[in-house]
């Protein structure tokens, strides 16, 4: 019986860390250069699993498995958007968007009407980056949540849009 009211606070201490990764938040490393020049590669992040709700130009966690690795991408397009790349510009329901977030030649694609559930993502570094213009739209279902605070390095430390 002692053993077992010693061992108490640790299981709940465990219990504690285990709902707040699962369901709130949970530290995630980005790798490769798709996002570059926003994101370099090995920062730790913190992936925000709450915050379901994603608007244009958000940073989100696609789960792993869509692909083989979790994918970290921009949002570009919403539910029910019309999204097309033209000459170097961003088409929205036929309005061009500026696109602050592009790094690099954007090749131009068709239109693509999304459904009421999915997303079209795309990494900033759109030369080297697999994103919906090779996967497809991407459902809500298939993103974790979104990113926004660099833990590490230190020097990158803080809020990244």
């Amino acid at each position: 019986m002692k053993i077992i009211k010693e061992l108490i606070p640790y299981v709940v201490i465990v219990l504690v860390v285990f709902l707040i990764r699962t369901f709130i938040v949970t530290p995630i490393v980005v790798q490769g250069d798709s996002m570059v020049p926003t994101l370099k590669g090995n920062e730790l992040m913190l992936l925000k699993k709450y915050d379901k709700k994603y608007s244009r130009f958000d940073i989100v966690v696609v789960k792993k498995g869509v692909y083989k690795d979790n994918l970290i991408k921009r949002v570009i397009g919403l539910p029910g958007e019309k999204i097309e790349y033209s000459h170097g510009k961003l088409y929205i329901n036929d309005k061009e968007i500026e696109d602050t977030y592009a790094y690099g030649d954007t090749e131009s694609f068709k239109s693509i009407t999304l459904k009421d559930n999915e997303y079209f993502l795309m990494g900033d570094n759109r030369e080297v980056s697999l994103d919906s213009r090779l996967l497809g739209p991407i459902t809500y279902d298939d993103i974790n949540g979104t990113v926004g605070i660099v833990l590490f390095p230190f020097n990158r430390f803080g809020k990244v849009k």
